[in-house]
């Protein structure tokens, strides 16, 4: 099956919210899966294979790149904040809702890593959601130990983003780093990151240092017995980002959640030659539990 893709677009608090619709050949009303990205990625970061695939078994899918990422306006660039990326969630499951070619009662969400728990989150609060994917998902619960010098960094930056960020700007650290150096995921896997990365993006491993903050007080983890909706976890078992007992035990705490493993890092379902098989049992699950 074919499909068409298209530019769109929706505003939240006043910045305007980019990404793409795609639009199976032939079905309408469709089910549509609503996607976006991690931590500190871009849409263009490896998701538009699976948008595509998903597309081709027969499901409409947005894809979206949160405010100050990629082509969605918002300063400063690359703010990572997990309340402003579930408003964005929000917005664009509403405005999913609201396209004429989508069947409004059969709508899906799909997230990985940090989005991996921001479609835990959505879900545990719009009980209308028929079905999740939460790919090798961030649910908390994770303990970082930083050399003295490193938190001593650490403490300044977070200080220094917190005064620039009165007069709209930010102090910025590296988001990926190799083991032992200063940044938000500092390890040999953590580089793997850079290989998703698309290669016409302006994307730069830089992010406002307030993310080391909201990062530890975000636990979706915390509402995963409130998701009633199916639920498949995906989860790697050499990951190293987002460990897979955490992911199992907030899998646990879902009523409908089933769990699939792969020998895998956190970064490796991403790419071939593991992809096909990922991607594979996603649309499947999904096929399933939106069908009409």
């Amino acid at each position: 099956m074919g499909h068409q893709r298209r530019d769109i677009s929706f505003v939240n608090d006043g910045d305007t919210c980019r990404g793409w619709f795609y639009l199976p050949d032939g079905v309408k009303p469709a089910p549509v899966v609503v996607m976006a990205h991690g931590f500190s990625a871009e849409r263009t970061f490896r998701l538009p294979a699976y948008a595509e695939k998903f597309a081709d078994a027969g499901l409409a899918v947005l894809l979206f790149d949160y405010r100050n990422f990629g082509d969605s306006d918002g300063e400063p660039r690359f703010l990572v904040d997990p309340a402003r990326h579930v408003e964005d969630w929000q917005q664009a499951v509403a405005y999913a809702r609201s396209l004429p070619e989508v069947d409004n009662d059969r709508i899906a969400l799909w997230g990985s890593s940090f989005s991996g728990g921001h479609v835990i989150t959505i879900a545990a609060e719009d009980p209308d959601i028929k079905a999740l994917v939460a790919q090798v998902p961030y649910v908390g619960g994770i303990e970082v130990e930083l050399s003295f010098m490193n938190t001593l960094k650490a403490a300044m930056s977070i200080i220094g983003d917190k005064i620039a960020a009165l007069f709209g700007g930010a102090v910025t650290v590296p988001i990926v780093g190799p083991e032992g150096s200063f940044a938000c995921m500092a390890s040999s896997e953590a580089m793997q990151f850079l290989d998703i990365v698309d290669d016409g993006s302006a994307w730069n491993n830089r992010v406002p240092a307030r993310a080391l903050v909201t990062l530890g007080d975000y636990q979706p983890g915390d509402v995963a017995d409130q998701v009633t909706c199916p639920a498949l976890v995906v989860v790697g078992e050499t990951d190293e980002t987002t460990p897979p007992d955490l992911a199992r035990a907030a899998a646990s705490r879902m009523p409908k959640a089933e769990v699939t493993a792969f020998d895998a890092g956190h970064f490796e379902v991403y790419m071939p030659p593991l992809f096909e098989d990922v991607v594979g049992q996603q649309a499947r699950f999904l096929l399933k539990h939106l069908a009409a």
